[in-house]
């Protein structure tokens, strides 16, 4: 006799992963104001980031979930301040501009 084990659906997965979302971040954890972003998210896995944190939802063929928090990767830290040296090179370039053609 064997027992053949049944993979959950990819939709169930979805609902589950929702679900386990909803329960550790809150019902509001895709509000705008709140912070959470996603970097990452299908049926079986998603990654969300706030501030300095990244939190990690995986969905096994089981339909169990395991949820790892973790600190942001160097890679995300030095995106960030590469990101912020663009905006204040763009910022800076576009004032000196307007300074030249007269606006300021």
């Amino acid at each position: 006799m064997t027992d053949e084990i049944e993979p959950i659906a990819p939709e169930a997965a979805r609902a589950v992963l929702e679900r386990a979302i909803a329960e550790t971040l809150g019902d509001d954890w895709r509000d705008e104001d709140d912070g959470w972003m996603i970097i990452s998210m299908h049926d079986y896995m998603a990654r969300l980031t706030r501030g300095r944190v990244n939190v990690d939802f995986y969905v096994d063929l089981l339909g169990n979930v395991e949820i790892k928090r973790s600190p942001i990767s160097p890679a995300q830290d030095a995106g960030r301040m590469v990101a912020l040296t663009l905006l204040a090179l763009s910022i800076a370039i576009a004032l000196m501009i307007a300074r030249i053609v007269g606006w300021l």
